[in-house]
C-alpha cells in the first residue's frame, strides 16, 4: 500500500521526494477520477447538444475590465494558504513527518503565506491588465451545458464531500460522538452514497437554476459516475483506506491467482491498522492480522466493466432516462452483493442491513421505476423536477 504518493515513488522509481508526502494517494486518485470523468461528461454532454437535445442559455458579461478588489483578494487569499501550508512545510523542521496533523494544525510559514499571496493577487492583476479595454464591453454570450462541466463538477466535489463526511458519521454515530470536531476535520471516513445523494440534489438545483434539460444530463451522468466511481476505488485500493472486506480463511480457487485478488493483509496502510510489519520503521507500519478480501479491488474490476456495458448502450438506447434508470440498477446491484462481503457497520434492525444496503436496494428500485415511467415523460428538453 501507499499512504501517499512518497511511498509510491520510493517503491516504484527508487527516489525520495519528501514533498509527495502531502500528496495523499486517496485523494490523489478522486482529485485524477474528478478530471477524467469531467472529460467524459463533456464528451456525452457535446454528442446530446449535437442530437438537438440541450438548448443555449444567454448570459451578459463585461469585457475589457481592471481586477477588481473582490478577485484580488480571494486569489491572494488562496495565494497565502497555499504558501503558508503547502510551500510553508518545506520550512518548518518535522512538518513531512505527519503531513495530515500539519496541515490540520495552524502551524505554517508567515512569510512564504505572504509571498505567495502578492504572487496569486499579481498574476491575476496581469492577467486582466493584458485583456483590459479603454471602455469595457458588453457582450451576450451562449451558454451550453458543457460550457458548465466545470461548475458541475465543484459543486459535485463540494456537496459530495460533505455529505460523505454526514453520512458517514451517520453510520458510525458512536464514533462521532466521542470526538465530534475529529470525526468532521479529518481526512478518512467518507461514505459514497452519502456523497452521490447531496451531490445529486445540488447538481439537480444547479440544472433547474440553468435552465438544463435534466433528463438528459442524467444520462450523460451515468456512464461518468459509474467510471468515476471505478476510478476513485483506486485510491481505496492503493492507500488502504479502510474499504476492504472481512477476513477470508478460504483456500484459492486456482492455485494461478495472486494473493492479492483473493485475500489480502494490506500492508502499510494509511489508517495504521493492525500489527506491526517485523522489519518496518516509522509511519504506516501495520497490516492487517488476517488476511480479508479486497473489495475495492472488486469494486474497480465490476464498474469498470459496467462502465463499458453502459458506454456501449448509451448510442443504442433511444427512450431518455433509461440510461440513468439502468445505472442506478447497476449500481444498486453491484454494492449491495459487495456489502455481503465489506466490514461495515449494521443497523440493529430487521436483518441488520447496512446503510449502503438500504441505499442500493432504494436505487434499484428506483431505476426500475424509472426505466418504466421514462417512456411517459414527455417534452424531455423542457427543463423540470
Amino acid at each position: 500500500m501507499y499512504p501517499n504518493l512518497y511511498y509510491a515513488f520510493k517503491d516504484i522509481f527508487g527516489i525520495e521526494l519528501n514533498g509527495l508526502k502531502l500528496v495523499n494517494s486517496f485523494g490523489f486518485f478522486v482529485a485524477l477520477s474528478f478530471i477524467i470523468s469531467a472529460w467524459i461528461l463533456t464528451l456525452e454532454l457535446r454528442r446530446k447538444q449535437q442530437q438537438g437535445l440541450f438548448v443555449f442559455t444567454e448570459e451578459k458579461i463585461m469585457i475589457g475590465q481592471p481586477a477588481g478588489l473582490t478577485e484580488l483578494f480571494t486569489n491572494g487569499l488562496l495565494g497565502f494558504i497555499f504558501g503558508y501550508k503547502l510551500v510553508g512545510a518545506f520550512t518548518i523542521p518535522d512538518a513531512l513527518n505527519d503531513p495530515q496533523a500539519f496541515i490540520l494544525s495552524t502551524n505554517g510559514n508567515l512569510i512564504t503565506g505572504m509571498l505567495v499571496a502578492l504572487l496569486f493577487a499579481g498574476l491575476k492583476w496581469w492577467e486582466k491588465k493584458k485583456q483590459q479595454l479603454n471602455k469595457p464591453e458588453e457582450r451576450t454570450v451562449r451558454i451550453w451545458p458543457q460550457d458548465r462541466v466545470g461548475d458541475i463538477v465543484i459543486y459535485a466535489a463540494v456537496f459530495g464531500f460533505l455529505g460523505a463526511k454526514i453520512f458517514h458519521n451517520l453510520e458510525n454515530w458512536n464514533e462521532f460522538i466521542k470526538d465530534p470536531i475529529g470525526s468532521l476535520i479529518s481526512f478518512s471516513g467518507l461514505t459514497f452514497y452519502g456523497g452521490l445523494i447531496c451531490a445529486g440534489v445540488a447538481i439537480l438545483w444547479y440544472c433547474k437554476k440553468n435552465k438544463i434539460a435534466i433528463i438528459h444530463l442524467l444520462d450523460a451522468m451515468a456512464t461518468t459516475m459509474m467510471f468515476a466511481y471505478a476510478f476513485g476505488r483506486v485510491g481505496c485500493m492503493v492507500s488502504g483506506d479502510g474499504d476492504w472486506g472481512i477476513v477470508n480463511n478460504n483456500p484459492k480457487p486456482f492455485s494461478w491467482l495472486p494473493d492479492i485478488l483473493w485475500a489480502y493483509k494490506f500492508p502499510h496502510n494509511v489508517l495504521g491498522e493492525g500489527v506491526p510489519i517485523p522489519g518496518c520503521v516509522g509511519q504506516f507500519c501495520n497490516e492487517l492480522p488476517f488476511a480479508v478480501y479486497p473489495t475495492p479491488l472488486y469494486e474497480i474490476i465490476i464498474c469498470l466493466i459496467l462502465f463499458a456495458v453502459l458506454w456501449l448502450l448509451r448510442t443504442k438506447i433511444k427512450v431518455p432516462g433509461q440510461l440513468f434508470a439502468l445505472y442506478l440498477i447497476f449500481n444498486g446491484l453491484e454494492r449491495f452483493m459487495i456489502e455481503k462481503i465489506r466490514v461495515n457497520t449494521k443497523y440493529d434492525i430487521a436483518f441488520n442491513p447496512t446503510q449502503a444496503e438500504l441505499i442500493s436496494l432504494l436505487l434499484v428500485l428506483s431505476g426500475i421505476a424509472l426505466f418504466i415511467y421514462s417512456k411517459k415523460i414527455k417534452n424531455p428538453t423542457i427543463v423540470k423536477l
